[in-house]
């Protein structure tokens, strides 16, 4: 991926686009091109036809999505399982139409079976059943990497895919209607201390374990695999380190100064019960993460208190 190449990050308003935008620059790409969702509608096959046909990327980042946690992927499941389908079709035909060098793919650790063996291995994928919340968005971006392994084994295409873990950290998104579970503790433990509450209530029962990554940390594996990885197979990108959910709301919990109690509410969902990614194969390519997570989420939480006009709503 030459300094001067034009690359394309598809989502660069995103927690994920943003940081892998940051990282190009960083590391001297000049030459990037970005379109918002109201200049260019990933979902829409007319304009992203005619989008790639113009600006002909050499290099593409596919980070658009629509995300969400499990209130939100439960509850609209037809349109995460639709917007995320159209919006990687498009996107991934049109690479291969305008003969793009090179695109990645970024899925979720969510397209593993529920039940499968921990930690994930790549090659667990589509040996057993779905989490039920979130199982149309999964199913999305299998096909999202199904459609990278396709357009290589027809066309010779070098799209790649890699699969993040629990992601975190600048412009996450704090609505508490469809947030992921950090960012929602970092603002309900945050507004429970500045209204002086006697307790916080998290959901579930706290048992369940999960991985967090940085999302900067995410963009710099990312930067690094499309330098030097050119493989079918679908990339884990972690840090193979897990802690319970119990443990992650103590942690957010003490980063924002909470003195209250922590109460659990087992009437709501706790989700796959552990979800730990194998990063053995990024770890042989020469990859490993930098943030450790009690600095990540003090990060994040400086971030959020420099942002609460734009994250809080």
């Amino acid at each position: 991926m030459e300094k001067e190449a034009k690359i394309y990050i598809a989502g660069h308003r995103g927690m994920v686009g943003s940081a892998i935008h940051r990282a190009l620059i960083n590391r001297g790409f000049t030459n990037i091109i970005t379109r918002s969702s109201s200049e260019l509608d990933l979902r829409n096959q007319q304009a992203v036809a005619d989008f790639f046909a113009e600006e002909q990327p050499d290099y593409v980042f596919l980070a658009a999505a629509k995300v969400g946690g499990i209130v939100a992927n439960n509850t609209y499941r037809a349109d995460f399982i639709y917007e995320n389908l159209m919006i990687e079709a498009n996107v991934i035909h049109q690479a291969h139409v305008n003969d793009v060098k090179k695109l990645m793919f970024l899925g979720s650790s969510c397209i593993y079976p529920k039940l499968a063996p921990q930690p994930l291995k790549e090659e667990y994928l589509l040996t057993g059943l779905l989490e039920e919340t979130n199982e149309p968005y999964a199913i999305a971006k299998i096909a999202g990497i199904k459609l990278c392994e396709s357009y290589r084994d027809q066309y010779g295409r070098n799209f790649i895919s890699a699969m993040p873990t629990n992601l975190y950290g600048y412009g996450d998104n704090y609505d508490l209607k469809g947030s992921h579970v950090l960012p929602a503790l970092i603002r309900k433990f945050h507004e429970a201390k500045e209204q002086n509450k006697p307790y916080v209530e998290a959901w579930g029962t706290g048992s369940p374990k999960r991985e967090f990554l940085f999302a900067d940390d995410l963009a710099d594996a990312c930067v690094y695999l499309m330098l030097n990885y050119d493989g079918r197979e679908l990339v884990n990108i972690g840090t193979g380190e897990d802690l319970s959910i119990k443990d992650l709301t103590e942690l957010v919990a003490q980063t924002v100064d909470f003195q209250g109690e922590i109460r659990w509410d087992t009437t709501k969902p706790d989700g796959t019960p552990r979800k730990l990614m194998d990063v053995s194969k990024l770890r042989a390519e020469g990859w490993k993460h930098t943030v450790e997570l009690p600095e990540g989420v003090a990060l994040a939480y400086q971030d959020f208190l420099a942002n609460q006009e734009l994250y809080a709503v």
